[in-house]
């Protein structure tokens, strides 16, 4: 777009643009905070309904594969409606869609409202981007992509503190009430700012036949991510059906889509290196990222007895310098090579789950709090400037699709690293725990010596055995935990050396700081000759 010069309509500047800083991130946080806010919820919330736990977890399941779909067609959407009024349009129908969430009396209406309000999220998220970037003075467009940044990434910690602290004290509806008056808040001063900034439109055809292989595709990958670990993974029918209706669609829409004329995914993108590389990096980062944030609280609360909310709390300090880290980062976007932040990004990230790696049964909430503090740093230095580096090549006209595409994916692979770490977090403990109980034989004195102990504390022989039992759960748990850290900092120290195989240069029609990039003129989700 080069909005404020086609259109005639400069920056924002003042209030105008301090209102429009706040009421975008706010919208992104919301769309964010719905993906993990209920997880913790969810037992509450099928109890009220009369549903079991295992049918309660489509609660979760619904919205993020309606999301997971919307979110690549906002290129083709957004062509059509024009941006302003896509964005508004998502933003009035979520809190719409949370109001009706909210008041559902069945699990089958609140899992229906969850659809719905998962498909009309995506092009909030994507949209809340890139009006974000394209409105910012062309000097401080990187400073707009890390208040972006900041919100993605400190939203899905707070969604399980937030929905444990409402299931427990107020009725669960509020998960969803709390979105009304937030997204009309979003709505008036948006529309009030940008109503005379509109995209310019042009009713471009959508395929069908792509649009079918999307919503197949990535619908049953969602699918299969959120119920692979209930299900065993591929020893059940379902998951192997979901799984090979996934690779098929996508295989067949990967053909399609790079040949036809229209496409609603436009895959030509990823022949654009620093947008390819930008993508592996966020996603895989993401991916390890979610994979631990998931299974901090789980192993807190599972084998040190943590409340959900002291382990919400044991988790927030990620937060703390992350928010006057993300404004620095983005000042200094423009002057430092984005590769070198990521780097220390990742090394940070590495150094945090190495210490991680060292969880002991006597383990104080010290231990867990300071890593969190670092990896604020180590998420200010990885999100904006990542996003900056995969933007910063692309034409104008691309952006509109490169900011769906980009966060289809990165929101697949937080999925699958919550998955894969649950998954691999309780094989791993199945396997220590045989190794350790093979090693606790009770002919030995040493073992004897122990059970002795205890029972001269009070407890009887069933007693001090099942204690004994207990201490090699939680050391098979604690063990499990530590290698999955361990294999986390291995796997950020490895992408270091995937970003170097970005483009570094600066200025061209697409570079950073240069017209197009994330610097200059352009950003991502603007689309061509932007104008009334």
């Amino acid at each position: 777009m080069q909005q404020g010069a086609e259109a005639g309509h400069p920056p924002l500047s003042g209030v105008s643009l301090a209102l429009l800083t706040v009421a975008l991130p706010l919208a992104t946080f919301m769309q964010v905070l719905d993906t993990t806010i209920a997880n913790v919820a969810v037992p509450t919330i099928a109890g009220n309904l009369g549903a079991s736990t295992t049918q309660g977890t489509w609660v979760i399941t619904s919205y993020s594969v309606a999301n997971a779909i919307s979110l690549p067609i906002t290129g083709p959407l957004a062509r059509r409606l024009g941006e302003v009024r896509l964005f508004l349009l998502s933003a009035g129908l979520f809190a719409l869609t949370s109001l009706l969430c909210g008041l559902s009396t069945s699990l089958g209406m609140l899992v229906a409202f969850r659809v719905l309000q998962g498909a009309v999220s995506g092009p909030m998220l994507s949209l809340a981007q890139s009006l974000l970037i394209v409105n910012y003075p062309q000097s401080k467009k990187n400073m707009a992509i890390a208040l972006w940044g900041m919100t993605v990434s400190i939203a899905p910690i707070l969604g399980p503190l937030l929905g444990g602290w409402i299931s427990d004290n107020v009725h669960w509806g509020w998960i969803f009430f709390i979105n009304v008056p937030v997204g009309v808040v979003v709505v008036v001063v948006c529309w009030a700012l940008l109503k005379d900034r509109e995209s310019r439109r042009s009713a471009q055809p959508m395929s069908r036949v792509g649009l079918v292989l999307l919503v197949l595709g990535v619908g049953a990958l969602q699918i299969m991510l959120d119920r692979g670990k209930e299900l065993d993974w591929f020893n059940s029918t379902e998951i192997l059906v979901l799984g090979i209706t996934a690779v098929v669609s996508l295989a067949f829409l990967i053909v399609f889509e790079t040949t036809d004329a229209h496409p609603v995914v436009d895959l030509k993108l990823f022949t654009q290196r620093n947008f390819t590389i930008g993508v592996v990096c966020i996603s895989l980062g993401m991916m390890i990222f979610m994979g631990t944030v998931v299974l901090l609280p789980l192993l807190l609360q599972s084998q040190y007895a943590y409340t959900a909310t002291l382990a919400g709390l044991a988790a927030a300090p990620i937060g703390v310098l992350q928010l006057p880290m993300a404004p620095i980062v983005g000042k200094n976007m423009g002057r430092v090579d984005l590769r070198v932040l990521a780097t220390l990004g990742f090394g940070i990230f590495a150094a945090c789950m190495y210490t991680r790696s060292w969880f002991s049964p006597m383990m104080d909430i010290e231990f867990v709090m300071i890593p969190q503090f670092f990896q604020g740093i180590a998420h200010a230095l990885f999100f904006a400037p990542l996003t900056a580096l995969a933007f910063s090549r692309l034409k104008p006209h691309q952006m509109a699709g490169a900011a769906g595409l980009f966060n289809c994916v990165r929101v697949l692979f937080a999925a699958i690293g919550t998955s894969v770490y649950t998954t691999l977090w309780e094989r791993r403990e199945a396997l220590h725990h045989t190794r350790l109980t093979e090693r606790v034989d009770i002919f030995s004195p040493y073992v004897r010596e122990r059970l002795e102990g205890l029972q001269s504390l009070g407890m009887d022989a069933l007693q001090s055995s099942g204690y004994v039992a207990g201490k090699v759960t939680q050391q098979s748990f604690i063990i499990a935990a530590n290698e999955l850290y361990w294999l986390s900092a291995v796997g950020f120290l490895l992408l270091v050396g995937v970003v170097w195989f970005a483009d570094g240069r600066r200025g061209g029609a697409g570079g950073p700081g240069g017209p197009g990039g994330p610097g200059g003129g352009g950003g991502p989700g603007h689309g061509p000759g932007r104008g009334r």
